[in-house]
């Protein structure tokens, strides 16, 4: 009987290390299907699944309750497994080079409970030649065994897109790769459980990562040159959204648009390709150029959130300003790299000191990487200026007087409303003379 077959017929277990907004959906998934342990080094991550609650909104607090998935941080537990999936982060360090902590530190957990005929699939986006060059020696120094003898690895990038109800694990084409033919014909078929939309084959390891690295890249650059043309436009007095309302009327031009990009994947993915390429002599010229762009587009938000503020004869040290959200993406908790953190650093160093209110934000995330305390809604009074840098949809949703009862009583051109990815009818509030900016 083949390790899949044992799998669906539960006499073997699958193994989630790494239960964030990635790895909990895949265990949930399996879960359906297989008997599946879910295993994170963080306690109260483990405790709040346990007791049914989901902090990342991904799949929803029954699910959750509903889940046979067996939470633990007991990482003995792994040893029941046969097949491991490895879904830890890999951010940067602040030197925009790879930190790929998470990675080494799950790979010798695995390691350590490593049993003979096991299957480890990495998902973590990585630079290619991660899973084999620093992943593999981890697993077979901690294990004491021989890869390719005693067990066997593979690589699957991750495609979900934390926040998004529609395009999920099981109708997202899988990308599946194994270090011999056995083990990418097994890798494909244990995905078949759950992935729906079908898997493809890549031909080794490293292409997969490759694969993967360059999905985000190629976004990123896109949204760097629509990034670009919304600066430039604004030096010319136009409309940037408007130009690309009329240039999408093209059949192939791309529907791209400006705006902040951080998170954990598009806003650091690029940086582990060009960091590989140093390592093979070439320096990324079109990569690099789209991420100092993206990386700088808070800075500019702050930086026309002044011009307008002094346009509106607002003194600028003396301004209130409300910021609406602080997650790197709309209707998603995760705080982490969100560029909102920038739009507020830059304000800061104007003498504005933004209140910043986000229901859909995890307040102690925000409180811990940012040192910013959320505030209700209820708090936007008497504002000088109002950002909307996160488009969710309870933001979307505010009506248009509720969105003018935050600012103080005074004519409106002295008002001024900061729409970061133009969520609200712009002509609205330019015909009632309020100062308005959106990329």
């Amino acid at each position: 009987m083949t390790l899949y077959e044992k799998i669906i017929n539960r006499q073997e277990k699958l193994a989630l290390v790494g239960l964030g907004y990635v790895g909990m959906p895949i265990a949930v998934e399996f879960a359906k299907h297989v008997d599946v342990i879910g295993f994170d080094i963080n306690k109260a991550k483990i405790e709040a699944y346990r007791s049914g609650k989901d902090p990342t909104r991904e799949v929803g607090d029954d699910v959750i309750k509903n889940s046979s998935v067996e939470w633990t941080y007991d990482e003995k537990k792994l040893k029941e497994a046969k097949f491991i999936i490895v879904a830890v982060p890999t951010p940067v360090n602040k030197d925009t080079t790879p930190d790929l902590a998470p990675v080494i530190g799950s790979s010798e957990i695995v390691g350590r409970n490593l049993t003979k005929g096991a299957i480890v699939v990495y998902e973590s986006t990585v630079y290619p030649g991660v899973t084999e060059e620093t992943c593999v020696p981890i697993l077979e120094r901690e294990s004491g065994m021989k890869c390719g003898v005693d067990f066997k690895v593979g690589y699957s990038p991750e495609r979900i897109n934390p926040g998004d109800k529609v395009h999920r694990l099981t109708n997202i084409k899988k990308i599946v790769s194994g270090m011999d033919e056995d083990a990418l014909e097994t890798i494909a078929s244990v995905y078949g459980i759950v992935v729906e939309a079908g898997v493809h084959k890549a031909s080794c390891i490293k292409v997969a990562e490759a694969a993967k690295v360059i999905e985000n890249s190629q976004r990123d650059i896109n949204i760097a040159f629509m990034n670009e043309l919304s600066i430039i436009f604004n030096k010319m007095g136009i409309d940037t959204l408007e130009v690309l309302e009329a240039a999408g009327t093209k059949w192939n031009f791309l529907p791209f648009r400006p705006g902040l990009v951080g998170g954990h994947c598009i806003g650091i993915d690029p940086y582990y390709l060009t960091y590989r390429a140093e390592q093979f002599g070439y320096h990324s010229q079109i990569i690099l150029s789209g991420r100092r762009i993206n990386d700088d587009m808070g800075k500019y938000v702050a930086e026309q959130t002044v011009k307008q503020l002094i346009k509106a004869d607002k003194p600028i040290s003396h301004a209130k300003v409300g910021c609406l959200g602080i997650t790197f993406k709309e209707d998603c908790p995760d705080t982490r790299n969100s560029k909102v953190d920038d739009i507020i650093k830059e304000l800061n160093e104007y003498g504005i000191k933004p209140l910043v209110c986000d229901p859909v934000a995890d307040a102690a995330d925000a409180k811990r990487f940012y040192g910013v305390d959320l505030v209700p809604l209820s708090e936007f009074k008497d504002l000088d200026c109002l950002i909307i840098a996160v488009a969710h949809k309870e933001f979307k949703a505010l009506p248009d007087e509720d969105i003018e009862a935050m600012f103080k009583n005074e004519p409106n051109k002295r008002k001024v409303i900061v729409d970061v990815k133009g969520v609200r009818d712009k002509n609205t509030f330019i015909s009632k003379e309020y100062k308005y900016f959106r990329l």
